[in-house]
């Protein structure tokens, strides 16, 4: 399990790098990591985070966005629209 760590955290890296890349909001980034192929779910605080600003209409819009986003995703990808 040792050897899959660094494996998570360049993934990770990636992942942000994408994130600035791509321009997504701190919240799109959030809604990203949550729905990540990584093998474990969303940590409470971060599915609370999430569930909190869905309140918010801006907010909630660039959920839906990266949901819909996610929603769409197949073959590699089935953790997205598992998670």
């Amino acid at each position: 399990m040792a050897s899959a760590t660094p494996k998570y955290a360049a993934k990770s890296t990636l992942r942000s790098i994408k994130n600035f890349t791509n321009g997504y909001s701190d919240m799109q980034a959030k809604v990203r990591e949550a729905t990540s192929n990584d093998p474990w779910g969303p940590s409470g605080s971060q599915m609370n985070e999430l569930a909190a600003a869905s309140h918010n209409q801006h907010e909630f819009l660039e959920i839906m966005e990266i949901l819909d986003k996610r929603m769409n995703d197949k073959g590699k990808n089935w953790r997205h629209v598992f998670k």
